[in-house]
């Protein structure tokens, strides 16, 4: 996989994906990341990146110019009904819908080029939205000052996710939400710790018991913290 971050910030991803499983994922060429500065794309003397919006307001607007000759140069075209199989252009803006598991699964299944707007100011040019972007996606239901900490959470979330980034084929099948649920609780070395004793089914061998037991308190713990992700038999949340 590919994946080309844009933003006007490009320092903002100094270092970050050069740790833990991003960086192996990159050394064992599972995933290529780039971050480019959306100013290189400027044509003017000042690299004007935003401009005041029409009608006026309070703010500023990215400017369409410089990003569609950034799609332009890295997918290779500005139509959207004409990009390759497999690409998806991301626009992160507090509007679009919430970034979950089940959408890192699907991205890491079906994608093959990931290019990343970083939204900035009071927004971007709704063209850029009509003529260029495939998917607008938010990480939760607040305000950022830009799209970067929102791109560094989905690119982590993605690359997880991707065939052999991990080190157990099994690891983010148990993670918490890809079964619908929280993760269950874990514990390790000792097994007395300051009176504290990890549960004695853990420690039986009985490997049965044991998946039983995790499903029952992964199931408490969803309850107890997100019912929201409880679904019941009719379908609806328990909440």
């Amino acid at each position: 996989m590919k994946i080309d971050v844009l933003t006007i910030f490009p320092e903002f991803f100094d270092a970050v994906f050069d740790f833990g499983i991003i960086r192996r994922a990159k050394l064992a060429e599972i995933v290529e990341i780039n971050v480019h500065d959306i100013r290189e794309y400027a044509t003017d003397k000042h690299k004007m990146v935003d401009d005041r919006p029409f009608g006026g307001g309070d703010g500023m607007v990215l400017k369409p110019e410089p990003i569609f000759a950034a799609i332009e140069n890295l997918v290779g075209t500005s139509d959207r009904d004409a990009y390759p199989d497999g690409t998806r252009v991301v626009l992160l803006t507090p509007q679009g819908r919430q970034f979950k598991q089940a959408v890192g699964q699907e991205f890491a299944d079906e994608a093959k080029h990931i290019v990343m707007i970083c939204g900035r100011y009071e927004g971007v040019d709704e063209r850029v939205n009509d003529t260029l972007v495939t998917d607008e996606m938010s990480i939760g239901d607040y305000v950022l000052s830009g799209g970067e900490p929102a791109a560094i959470v989905i690119v982590d979330s993605i690359v997880r996710l991707l065939p052999n980034a991990l080190g157990s084929d099994t690891s983010a099948e148990n993670d918490s939400f890809s079964d619908g649920l929280l993760d269950c609780p874990h514990y390790t070395r000792p097994a007395d710790f300051r009176g504290m004793t990890v549960p004695e089914v853990l420690l039986n061998g009985n490997h049965a018991e044991i998946e039983k037991w995790r499903f029952s308190k992964a199931l408490e713990k969803t309850r107890a913290i997100r019912p929201d992700l409880i679904i019941d038999t009719n379908g609806e949340s328990e909440r």
